[in-house]
C-alpha cells in the first residue's frame, strides 16, 4: 500500500500541488511576493534548473541502462537537451555568481544575461514550440491511443511510449499554453508571469517522463 502511494504521487500528486500552490500564491500573495517569486532568477526558475538537473541524471542512467544505438541516442539527446535548458535557466552560472555580462553578449541579449535563449527564437520560442508539441503527442495522444486504440501505435516505438502515468501534467501543461494565448487575445491575467509557470511545468513533464521511462527500462535485458 505504502509503494502504491509513492507512485501515485509521482505522477497525480506531484503535478496537482504544484497547481494548487501556484494557484495559492496568485490568489494570496502581494505583488511584492509574486515577483520576489517569478523574477529571473526567482525560486521558479531556479526550481525549474533542479527539475531539469535531475532530467540530466536521469537520461544519463537510461542512456547506461538501455540497450541499442536508437534508444541511447534517444535518452542522449534528452540528456543533452536537459542540460542545456538547465544552463540557460541559470544563465550558465551568472544567477549564482553573480558576474557582470561582458558588453559585447549584452549588446546581443535582450535581457543583458550571459544566455543564448535570450539571443534568438531559434534558442527559445522555436525550441519551446517543439516541446509543447511533445507534450501533447507523447503525454496525451499517444496514452490515450495507448488506452483506446492500442493497435494503431507502431509497435516499434513502444520503448518509448509513455502512458497515462503522463497525462495529469501534460493536460495541466497544455492548459496553461492555452490560458497563455487567451491572456495574450483577450489581454487578462490571473497568473503573474504564466511564462515561468508554463516552463516549469514542462520541465516537470520532461522529468515525469523520463522517471516513467527508467521505471520502464528496469531489466535492460528484457528490452
Amino acid at each position: 500500500m505504502k509503494n502504491l502511494s509513492l507512485h501515485k504521487f509521482w505522477w497525480l500528486g506531484i503535478p496537482l500541488l504544484l497547481i494548487i500552490a501556484q494557484i495559492a500564491i496568485e490568489t494570496l500573495c502581494n505583488e511584492q511576493t509574486k515577483e520576489i517569486l517569478l523574477q529571473e532568477g526567482g525560486l521558479h526558475e531556479n526550481l525549474q534548473a533542479v527539475v531539469m538537473v535531475v532530467s540530466v541524471i536521469l537520461a544519463s542512467l537510461l542512456v547506461k541502462r538501455v540497450q541499442g544505438l536508437g534508444l541511447k541516442l534517444w535518452f542522449g539527446i534528452a540528456a543533452l537537451a536537459s542540460f542545456y535548458i538547465a544552463g540557460e535557466e541559470l544563465s550558465w552560472g551568472q544567477w549564482i555568481f553573480h558576474w557582470s555580462t561582458p558588453e559585447e553578449w549584452a549588446a546581443i541579449n535582450d535581457q543583458n544575461e550571459t544566455n543564448l535563449h535570450n539571443t534568438s527564437s531559434w534558442f527559445d520560442q522555436k525550441p519551446q514550440t517543439l516541446l509543447q508539441i511533445g507534450i501533447l503527442v507523447g503525454g496525451l495522444i499517444i496514452p490515450l491511443l495507448k488506452i483506446f486504440k492500442p493497435d494503431s501505435l507502431p509497435k516499434k516505438f513502444n520503448a518509448i511510449y509513455g502512458d497515462y502515468h503522463l497525462i495529469p501534467t501534460a493536460l495541466i501543461a497544455l492548459l496553461l499554453k492555452l490560458i497563455d494565448t487567451l491572456s495574450g487575445i483577450f489581454h487578462w491575467h490571473f497568473f503573474w508571469r504564466i511564462s515561468e509557470i508554463l516552463e516549469l511545468y514542462m520541465f516537470c513533464f520532461v522529468a515525469l517522463y523520463l522517471l516513467y521511462m527508467l521505471k520502464k527500462h528496469k531489466n535492460p535485458e528484457t528490452n
